[in-house]
């Protein structure tokens, strides 16, 4: 019965905690205390986490924009957005009611994220379809598009792709050392399906600065075995035992580290600067055409 009584339980268990030592009740109380404030510890610090959490998540999502956009993909986003969205959206993308592409605020698309998920899966109910469209592409259009109501085509060197590709077949000199659609040398990277692999800023800082561009795949290898045979190429892949190579023959070469005298990544590319060595409009024509290359399709 008198366990039965919740009251008269406390009561119980106060009256022994009062018959206890000072020393051991002030023990007991003090474990009692830490107890709780570890408790509140926490409890406080996984509230913390879970408010860091939600301002994180709206905040990247509201933000989720660059801090700026390179001109030479706002421009080739141009060239996509005249061709694919201009005949339903308008030359300034007013065209369709309650949709203003150029006004910033997009009731679907609030981040860049939002808007290439948009572009690749459409809208359903609308007569919105989605797009096939390539990294480079979607790169440039979201570029455009958040730019378009500044954008002024006439002040912009668009580039022209059939003049790129006369230039690159022929005063460029490129195709002594890419290759392109199975016509060309292996000795530089092959450039089929550079459009649909680089983006627009991309090929036009690779243009006037080749060293500062370089990707760790392309990078150039001097070797010398230990019979003293010097071999130069372009790495194709390495790993801790071997490096695999095209040579400036063109013959692919698998080598054994522990059978050479020396081995060196080259940090400059055989690349050289097109800095001062072509007009705007002519740097504009060749990744015009650049952008045109995606692979036999």
């Amino acid at each position: 019965m008198m366990l039965a009584s919740g009251k008269l339980l406390n009561q119980g268990r106060t009256e022994g905690f009062s018959k206890l030592p000072p020393r051991l009740r002030a023990s007991r109380a003090s474990r009692r205390c830490n107890l709780g404030q570890r408790w509140w510890n926490w409890l406080s610090l996984c509230a913390a986490a879970l408010l860091l959490n939600v301002a994180c998540a709206f905040m990247g999502r509201s933000q989720d924009r660059a801090v700026t956009y390179a001109p030479a993909d706002i421009r080739y986003g141009a060239q996509i957005y005249a061709a694919q969205c201009a005949a339903c959206h308008g030359a300034n993308g007013t065209q369709i009611g309650g949709v203003d592409l150029g006004g910033g605020q997009l009731r679907r698309a609030s981040s860049d994220q939002d808007l290439r998920a948009v572009l690749a899966n459409g809208i359903a109910g609308t007569a919105m379809p989605p797009f096939r469209f390539d990294p480079s592409e979607v790169t440039a259009i979201v570029a455009y598009i958040r730019n378009m109501r500044n954008f002024d085509s006439h002040a912009s060197d668009l580039g022209d792709a059939n003049r790129g590709r006369a230039w690159f077949e022929g005063a460029g000199g490129c195709m002594n050392c890419h290759r392109v659609n199975g016509k060309g040398p292996r000795v530089a990277p092959d450039l089929s399906e550079i459009g649909a692999l680089r983006s627009a800023d991309f090929l036009q800082h690779k243009l006037l600065d080749a060293n500062g561009m370089m990707l760790p795949m392309n990078r150039s290898v001097r070797a010398i075995t230990k019979d003293g045979k010097v071999i130069n190429g372009r790495r194709l892949n390495e790993d801790t035992y071997s490096v695999q190579l095209i040579d400036d023959q063109e013959r692919l070469l698998s080598l054994d580290k522990t059978n050479l005298r020396e081995y060196t990544v080259l940090t400059t590319s055989s690349m050289p600067s097109y800095k001062d060595k072509m007009s705007e409009q002519d740097t504009a024509d060749l990744i015009a055409y650049l952008l045109t290359l995606k692979g036999l399709r």
